[in-house]
């Protein structure tokens, strides 16, 4: 274009081999740390790289090692309980933080919503190098399918039935359980309800576990409730309704599912009791809902953050390596219950 700017000539392999003197398939295999290239001659190609401004087109490199350098994060929970306010909750908050930790290693982050299951196939048509799937249940359609593809993948939260070759970063579900429902017990509650959802999960599990433990010494004898994840917060308004008419000395809910935490607040006070004062209600998760509800949730602080980053790298490793023998993963951060008006004595 006459009078135009013309854009720079973008430095090319060729570029680099003229520049130290070497053919393009030793810069190749220099600047890719594959092949054989003595060190003073690898050292010699990046020196000149850098002197001319090279860079190498990360299309090029996919293209080479047959990578797309693209992770996603992925959860077959129910679009109810993971989409509204925990679009900024839990499943965003592992998202954000495993984003970041990609990018810091060279990969970008594609966020797969919620979604029902007739929709997961179009997992594996993506260019993905890896997923993080968020806290799966048993059977879960996610990572079925991944294994069928053989599609590298990290669980953030164990599967129930997960396999002994899966890599898995610990949500710490028995002692968050402890702490919930410890909290309700030395806070008095004579009679604590126990809401799950209608999935199979390792913290729903654990909950019932823990909760048969303190019971006898607790005098508590109320059977756990389950309430449908795809009903989200009108499920968990629903059993607990039914749970009050049936138990009314109920003065307690550790609901599980933050969603469900703020259908038990709605049902409490449409039975015209008070929450915390007739009832104490908490929930696991830290999130917009618990802190939004009113009364304000006590919830539990799960250190979502460091446990992403944990994730996204063990998920390279294993796109690094995906026969490596060592399943040791880091431990997770201690979760740190939050205290609040909901369950203030």
């Amino acid at each position: 274009m006459t009078g135009g700017r013309t854009r720079p000539k973008r430095p090319t392999i060729a570029d680099v081999a003229a520049e130290a003197g070497v053919s393009r398939t030793t810069v190749s295999h220099g600047l890719s740390g594959s092949g054989r290239v003595d060190p003073q001659t690898r050292e010699r190609v990046r020196a000149a790289a850098a002197r001319i401004g090279y860079r190498p087109s990360p299309r090029a490199q996919a293209l080479r090692s047959g990578r797309s350098h693209v992770i996603a994060v992925a959860s077959s929970m129910h679009p109810a309980i993971a989409g509204g306010a925990a679009h900024l909750g839990f499943f965003m908050e592992i998202a954000a933080a495993a984003a970041e930790r990609g990018f810091e290693q060279g990969y970008v982050l594609a966020l797969v919503p919620p979604v029902t299951s007739d929709r997961f196939g179009a997992l594996t048509e993506m260019a993905l190098d890896g997923v993080l799937v968020v806290e799966p249940s048993a059977g879960d359609p996610v990572v079925d399918r991944l294994r069928a593809e053989r599609i590298p993948f990290v669980t953030v939260g164990r599967a129930p039935d997960a396999a002994e070759e899966d890599l898995v970063v610990d949500l710490n579900v028995e002692e968050t359980a402890r702490l919930m429902l410890g909290h309700l017990r030395d806070r008095g509650c004579r009679q604590v309800l126990l809401l799950v959802g209608d999935q199979d999960r390792e913290s729903f599990r654990a909950a019932r576990q823990v909760w048969r433990e303190l019971a006898p010494d607790a005098g508590w004898d109320i059977e756990a409730v389950t309430a449908a994840e795809s009903g989200g917060e009108a499920a968990g308004e629903a059993a607990v309704r039914d749970a009050l008419t049936t138990r009314p000395d109920i003065d307690g809910i550790a609901a599980w599912v933050d969603a469900f935490a703020v259908g038990a607040v709605r049902a409490v006070t449409g039975s015209g009791r008070t929450v915390p004062g007739d009832v104490a209600v908490l929930t696991r998760y830290d999130g917009l809902r618990a802190q939004s509800c009113e009364p304000r949730l006590t919830a539990v602080d799960l250190g979502l953050g460091p446990i992403a980053r944990i994730a996204v790298d063990l998920l390279l490793d294993r796109i690094e390596d995906p026969e490596r023998l060592d399943r040791t993963t880091p431990r997770s951060p201690a979760p740190r219950l939050v205290q609040r008006e909901s369950t203030a004595s």
